[in-house]
């Protein structure tokens, strides 16, 4: 069974923050809630955790997985940032966008696009998710909490909407036994999806209209 981290949503305490860091740094895998979606999530460099959730969501080794940083700088470490990337994603993060970008090094081969070399970043706009990047100095990976055989769908890379909603203690009882941690901020999931934008041309393009898509409009 999960170990359940019962952390206030505006203000984190710093002991919980620590010991959640505690257990990924051991290579956990985490159910916790974001700006969009709830997800599932480790430490990105955590490879063995990478591969638990890949066999959770049932994806395979060529579906990218989105993963979070907790500021634009960290992105630039992470992605090849240009100019007009950088000045459009200043003016939107924090907030519920995902921006497809060209990988570094620094992105292990096991959650980037193999055939493109891209990766897909987000920098939330949610203080638990912030507080904890923080702790951890890592990025870490944001897959959508939605399994099959309910849908077949990482919500970065797909606009197909879930079958069901499940309230916050449906999505627990559910994903109890598959991750070891349980972030609980009391929050009920929201099934409303980020926009992605892919970054990795000379202007940017839409890929998915989620949340807050009418801001890049002028952009694109």
């Amino acid at each position: 069974m999960a170990k359940i981290f019962q952390v206030h949503p505006d203000n984190p305490q710093v002991r919980r923050i620590e010991e959640i860091q505690a257990e990924l740094q051991r290579g956990a895998v985490m159910l916790y809630p974001t700006d969009t979606v709830y997800a599932i999530g480790c430490d990105l460099n955590a490879k063995s955790a990478v591969e638990r959730v890949r066999q959770i969501k049932q994806l395979a080794n060529d579906k990218p997985l989105t993963f979070l940083c907790p500021s634009l700088s960290n992105v630039a470490t992470y992605a090849y940032v240009s100019d007009t990337a950088y000045r459009m994603m200043k003016s939107l993060i924090p907030g519920p966008y995902t921006f497809l970008l060209p990988a570094t090094k620094l992105v292990p081969r096991l959650v980037q696009s193999p055939k493109r070399k891209t990766t897909g970043i987000r920098v939330p706009n949610h203080t638990m998710c912030i507080a904890l990047l923080s702790a951890l100095a890592n990025p870490i990976i944001s897959t959508s909490a939605h399994l099959p055989p309910d849908d077949d769908i990482d919500d970065e890379y797909n606009g197909k909407e879930p079958q069901a909603y499940l309230s916050r203690i449906e999505l627990f009882d559910r994903l109890d036994r598959l991750v070891d941690v349980i972030v609980d901020t009391g929050e009920e999931p929201n099934y409303e999806v980020s926009t992605i934008l892919d970054m990795t041309g000379e202007r940017p393009m839409i890929v998915r209209q989620g949340l807050g898509w009418e801001k890049v409009a002028a952009w694109v």
